[in-house]
């Protein structure tokens, strides 16, 4: 029952006094992050390790890879000579770089977690002796761990601007919490903005939390959240961060997996409070697989078919339209569809609550 307890204490601290407002420890591990990101995704360490790498691919032999006339890539096991040198030699270089950003990434991540996963698993040992203490620490890591209430009040910042016709103060409000650009967003966008992070938040700031929590205790969840940390810092798809922010990005994923499927399950499975578990189920089966993100398809697809609305479609980011596949079936997004899905968070949260007291009693 110390689990059960744990969570109690986490949910309670997070409902009552919602983020730390200060000295959160997540944007110290956030300044240690950039640190470390600093210090190994930067043109002069890239170079020495890239002149590392030619001496060690030299040493063993390594393939080489080259383009053939179709831009093709192959490999060249004969030691042939390509035929436009600057080219093949410019595929070459680019890919070695790649490789070792990809590595640096790698590095970066596990200098970031492994010692403070260690550190949580020590202290959990350490307190394991004394039932309270060890609860009432595992309930504090968790409470740091979870966005619940967090996550409602910035959902309720943008519903209430949107449903007053207040589109400037929406606006404003989405832009704290979606990449895509905001300034020229109408009633609707903004509302399937809002719509999008919550269900998707709902799986990675609260349930995967408590998945973890739930299967390797306080490490677990510590894993997770800064794992989780790094990916929203380092995992985006742009110059910077495409390679070195691979390893925290299928680190990630890996670790969302099965949250998010669950996830998916519980907010199918609650959308029978307003009659709409059939059209969540078929969003999910149909829909989920279209969608760019492994983790991210699954649970928008069944939140929005169980809210009833339609979501995806085209969006911008970074001044460049994207078309994005259709996710659920049902009305245009308005301000109801944000309260709407805030509430699935939570009636969801409440079938998690009851399966695990369940679990746990058996």
């Amino acid at each position: 029952m110390g689990i059960l307890l744990a969570i109690a204490i986490a949910l309670s601290l997070d409902y009552w006094l919602g983020e730390p407002k200060r000295l959160h420890p997540l944007v110290g591990f956030g300044s240690l992050a950039d640190g470390l990101e600093r210090w190994l995704n930067q043109a002069p360490v890239i170079a020495k390790a890239e002149g590392l790498w030619q001496s060690i691919s030299r040493g063993i032999g390594l393939l080489r890879f080259v383009r053939n006339d179709e831009g093709e890539v192959r490999k060249d096991e004969g030691g042939e000579t390509c035929n436009d040198d600057t080219r093949c030699a410019s595929f070459r270089g680019a890919q070695r770089r790649g490789n070792l950003l990809q590595l640096k990434g790698a590095l970066a991540l596990t200098l970031a977690i492994v010692p403070l996963g260690f550190a949580a698993y020590s202290l959990e040992q350490t307190l394991a002796a004394n039932g309270l203490l060890s609860t009432l620490f595992a309930g504090l890591v968790l409470y740091i761990a979870i966005g619940w209430t967090s996550l409602l009040q910035h959902a309720k910042a943008i519903s209430s601007p949107l449903a007053a016709g207040n589109l400037i103060a929406a606006r404003e409000a989405v832009g704290r919490i979606v990449s895509r650009d905001t300034q020229n967003l109408t009633e609707p966008d903004i509302a399937k903005a809002a719509t999008e992070s919550v269900l998707e938040n709902g799986a990675d700031a609260l349930f995967a939390a408590l998945f973890w929590f739930i299967l390797a205790g306080v490490p677990g969840v510590v894993i997770y959240r800064l794992s989780n940390t790094l990916d929203a810092m380092w995992g985006y798809k742009n110059e910077r961060y495409l390679h070195f922010g691979w390893a925290a990005a299928r680190l990630d994923d890996l670790l969302n997996f099965i949250p998010a499927r669950l996830t998916a399950m519980s907010y199918t499975l609650c959308g029978s409070l307003n009659g709409q578990t059939q059209n969540a189920w078929h969003s999910w089966r149909r829909q989920a697989g279209t969608w760019k993100s492994p983790n991210a398809g699954p649970v928008m697809a069944a939140g929005a078919g169980a809210i009833g609305v339609e979501l995806g479609g085209s969006a911008q980011y970074h001044g460049q339209t994207q078309t994005r596949p259709t996710l659920g079936a049902g009305a245009e997004p308005s301000a109801k569809s944000i309260d709407a899905a805030c509430t699935l968070v939570n009636h969801s949260l409440v079938l998690w609550l009851l399966v695990i007291g369940v679990v746990l009693w058996i």
